[in-house]
């Protein structure tokens, strides 16, 4: 079995050292200082994950700040960036659950987006 150490602090001036646990119970035995021993760490239970339903999707006109769309799927969101001049006219958001606010996507996530707008329309 592996020895368990602790950190005895009981030296003057030079430190705490580790010491083996019986060491410190017979010295505690004797009279000395009481010794405290952490419990075993331990992990915490995961988290279910929650099941995601659909992204729910906001289209905004960047000039106007006109909402052009408000809770589409990403067949609709898709759809009517086939409309827009350029992936920078419009601003695209997404709806988060855990934040309860719309989250605008990453430059990259709307050129995703834009990408497939442009590859349906041919």
């Amino acid at each position: 079995m592996a020895r368990e150490w602790i950190l005895d602090t009981e030296t003057k001036g030079t430190g705490a050292r580790m010491v083996p646990l019986e060491e410190a119970e017979r010295k505690q035995a004797a009279g000395g200082q009481s010794v405290i021993v952490a419990p075993e760490h331990r992990e915490p239970p995961p988290k279910p994950a929650k099941p995601r339903g659909p992204r729910r999707f906001k289209v905004v006109d960047v000039m106007t700040r006109q909402v052009l769309g408000e809770d589409l799927d990403a067949r609709a969101t898709v759809e009517l960036l086939k409309g827009a001049r350029s992936f920078v006219d419009v601003s695209v958001y997404v709806w988060e659950d855990e934040a309860g606010a719309w989250q605008q996507l990453t430059q990259r996530e709307q050129r995703m987006l834009w990408d497939r707008a442009s590859a349906e329309r041919g």
